[in-house]
């Protein structure tokens, strides 16, 4: 019986040989995105953030291509590269835009509860997915947390019209309208399931990235 658990252990293959599937490697690229964004955000280089953050939804949306696009990959490579989006997501789409709402906010703890519903309505919203996946086979039960970053980073096109104590507001009520959203029983569509809504999402990054960037000069 225990020769049998240490022969199934040694066929199991190494943690790190999912890092050379490449959805999990355009996975990993948007974490690398969001941890941008989220240092920026701290920095207060909030233009830089946006593009941090937009960046970590195209590779997230990506992977997602690739990997139906693919050949040949096992279930495990399937499951593993599922479990890993969903870690990442929370981290982009969840920790990612509460960081960005307390720094907006100069870490007053009058922010806190905010941040903390974000973050919260995210893991919530990950968990019931996780546990039901989509309804009906084709639509997301809530706002897919994807578009978090979506609506953020089109709001702060307008950061510069208000005061920073108008605009903390405006962050921390449409914060709070999406982790609503997260959670609604709202049925929306799998948008990154169709090629064209990526090809034109990778319209919209360029799009953004061209604004910041410029912004940032």
């Amino acid at each position: 019986m225990s020769s049998g658990n240490v022969v199934s252990q040694e066929s199991q293959p190494t943690i790190l040989s999912y890092i050379k599937d490449l959805p999990n490697l355009c996975s990993l690229a948007g974490l690398a995105c969001t941890i941008t964004a989220i240092y920026f955000s701290i920095l207060g280089v909030y233009y830089a953030a946006m593009i941090g953050m937009i960046w970590a939804v195209a590779f997230d949306w990506a992977d997602g291509l690739i990997a139906r696009r693919m050949k040949g990959r096992t279930g495990n490579d399937q499951a593993f590269g599922g479990q890993l989006d969903v870690l990442i997501d929370i981290v982009s789409y969840g920790v990612a835009p509460a960081i960005l709402l307390l720094s907006f906010g100069k870490f007053d703890p009058l922010f806190l509860p905010g941040a903390f519903i974000m973050l919260a309505a995210s893991a919530i919203r990950l968990s019931y997915f996780s546990t039901f996946g989509l309804a009906g086979g084709s639509k997301y039960t809530g706002l897919a947390l994807d578009n978090n970053n979506i609506i953020l980073v089109f709001i702060f096109i307008f950061e510069s019209m208000f005061s920073a104590g108008i605009f903390s507001i405006i962050l921390y009520i449409s914060g709070l309208s999406l982790a609503a959203l997260n959670v609604s029983q709202i049925k929306t569509p799998k948008l990154s399931g169709n090629p064209v809504n990526v090809y034109l999402l990778a319209i919209y990054t360029l799009g953004i990235t061209g604004l910041y960037g410029w912004k940032l000069l």
